[in-house]
């Protein structure tokens, strides 16, 4: 599989996401390789942020690591840059 949702830099990896909001958990859904993006359904809905909130939230505790939002609070496509992960050890803890 490839790894395209994985990019990795000076700061951390940044990790290209799909959300999909107001869903029944969260849960990581696994990669949409037709957009090059790890789809994660979130519980909450996009209003007021807080969809993005519980995406960081969410993919921290999963990770285990610092997550901060980069680009796309509107939009569902987002980028989150993980602190001092390989893309590697992403895969690892992704289960991928």
């Amino acid at each position: 599989m490839s790894a395209k949702f994985l990019k990795e830099t000076k700061d951390g990896t940044i990790l290209l996401v799909y959300v999909q909001p107001k869903a029944k958990r969260n849960e990581i859904e696994g990669v949409d390789e037709w957009r090059g993006r790890l789809k994660v359904k979130i519980k909450a809905p996009p209003v007021d942020g807080k969809a993005n909130k519980e995406l960081v939230r969410f993919l921290s505790k999963v990770l285990g690591a610092e997550v901060e939002l980069v680009r796309g609070e509107t939009s569902r496509e987002k980028d989150v840059v993980v602190k001092r992960l390989t893309p590697e050890e992403i895969k690892k803890k992704l289960g991928l």
